[in-house]
């Protein structure tokens, strides 16, 4: 449950939805796994009471997380590197299996989700409750109707309907509006240009949060990209 990037699992249901919920068994029993894992502190999980995505690290180790990146080259050098020796791999005819390099790549499991969602869509043997970014519509109340959400949802041939969401505790809601905010300044900033709409949305960003780095952000954003901004 979330929003792209940024999701809670807040239960485990044994049989599918309405069954019995595991997930507190789970923690207990694996805790240290999953918070390894996740490279978080297993008190955190306790405390949360829910298994957060990795990329929650961001948000609740935050100073750590810019230590360590800081220390090496950014992840988007990484996979730039990484894309190039798949793609020299890729031009090779005679490939005939998946190469481990993309292993390094990230989005395991991709290809097995979609094809997974698009044989649901397609009326065929796809799982009938799959995990889907969806319009928000009213699903989750303290956001506006055209959000898009992260959610289980009943999906078949006529699409996916999201489905029903327990009230969301307000340590995730808080932060699940606040980054929703700073995606719709994000788009108006894109759809109708000009600094101080970039400016307004990185400074909403909960990750930046300070006007001097959101004008430092800004002035380097712009500049870097200044080749593609008509207004800049």
């Amino acid at each position: 449950m979330g929003l792209n990037h940024l999701t809670w699992e807040t239960a485990v249901r044994r049989g599918g939805p309405g069954g019995e919920d595991v997930l507190p068994a789970l923690l207990h029993d694996h805790g240290d796994a999953i918070a390894a894992d996740l490279r978080l502190p297993r008190a955190v999980l306790d405390r949360l009471g829910v298994v957060p995505s990795y990329y929650l690290r961001y948000y609740y180790a935050h100073d750590e997380a810019v230590r360590e990146l800081r220390t090496g080259p950014s992840r988007a050098a990484e996979v730039a590197g990484v894309e190039r020796r798949l793609l020299a791999l890729y031009a090779d005819p005679a490939l005939d299996e998946k190469p481990a390099l993309l292993a390094e790549r990230g989005g395991a499991y991709h290809s097995e989700a979609a094809v997974d969602l698009a044989a649901a869509l397609l009326g065929g043997a796809g799982s009938p409750y799959q995990v889907v970014n969806a319009r928000n519509g009213s699903t989750l109340p303290f956001l506006p109707e055209d959000a898009v959400i992260e959610v289980q949802a009943a999906v078949g041939p006529k699409g996916a309907s999201p489905l029903p969401v327990p009230r969301v505790d307000p340590l995730f809601s808080g932060l699940m509006a606040n980054v929703t905010a700073y995606e719709d300044l994000a788009l108006d900033a894109a759809l109708r240009g000009g600094r101080e709409r970039v400016f307004r949305a990185l400074l909403a960003h909960p990750l930046v949060g300070q006007y001097a780095y959101a004008e430092k952000l800004t002035d380097r954003l712009v500049a870097h990209n200044r080749e593609h901004l008509a207004w800049a």
